[in-house]
């Protein structure tokens, strides 16, 4: 390891457990995120996802041991869904004009997964890690030095697949992670002939929000 990036994880280690109440541990970045990522109760953010003219808004909100809510801001502007590890349903309102409308779902069920087939309980920033970790058992990883992600400054993150790993079809990830939290602030997903499958920027993230039980029930 150079000793720019052992600078770097002794100086995040000392920003987080004062600024934050997250550690970062001397391991890969990536192990390092997921370590936070884990230590948090509950988190808020906007998510933009795809690229071109298919983009996702969502205002998503989490909280442990894994309640999801998603309120559509585009497109579907309204519509709400919530997920509870308890029931293992997903409750979903799916026109926010008609507020008595609501579906009661599983987690595999079509209308509730992402166009490439991404489960609502499987979308919390743990669970990307989580399959970048995966990936990296079986690949490489590459820092390739940092960049402005909004006003933050993010360390970027290369993972790429050995030659025929693929998982859920994706060959590589590119992660910006936050250098004082190392929670991702913008990720691609590529698969293995280097055309992009996904981009998501998490926006205006709230670490620990109090988010009150009845938020996660329609």
């Amino acid at each position: 390891m150079k000793f720019r990036q052992i600078f770097f994880l002794l100086t995040s280690t000392l920003l987080l457990t004062c600024s934050t109440g997250l550690a970062s541990l001397p391991a890969n970045e990536v192990d390092s995120s997921l370590a936070n990522f884990r230590l948090l109760n509950s988190y808020r953010v906007t998510l933009r996802s795809g690229h071109g003219d298919s983009i996702e808004v969502i205002q998503y909100s989490y909280k442990k041991p894994g309640f999801v809510r998603m309120d559509f801001i585009n497109p579907h502007n309204g519509a709400q869904l919530v997920y509870s590890p308890v029931s293992k349903n997903v409750r979903l309102r799916p026109f926010g004009f008609a507020k008595p409308l609501v579906l009661t779902l599983s987690p595999d069920n079509s209308l509730v997964q992402s166009a490439r087939g991404h489960r609502v309980d499987a979308s919390d920033l743990g669970s990307l890690l989580q399959r970048v970790q995966q990936l990296q058992e079986h690949g490489k990883t590459k820092i390739e030095g940092e960049a402005l992600v909004g006003k933050k400054v993010a360390l970027i993150v290369f993972v790429v697949g050995d030659k025929d790993i693929v998982l859920t079809g994706v060959h590589s990830y590119r992660l910006w992670l936050d250098k004082i939290t190392l929670l991702p602030l913008k990720t691609i997903a590529y698969d293995n002939k280097g055309n992009l499958l996904d981009e998501v920027l998490t926006e205006d993230i709230e670490l620990n929000p109090e988010l009150a039980d009845e938020l996660f029930q329609l």
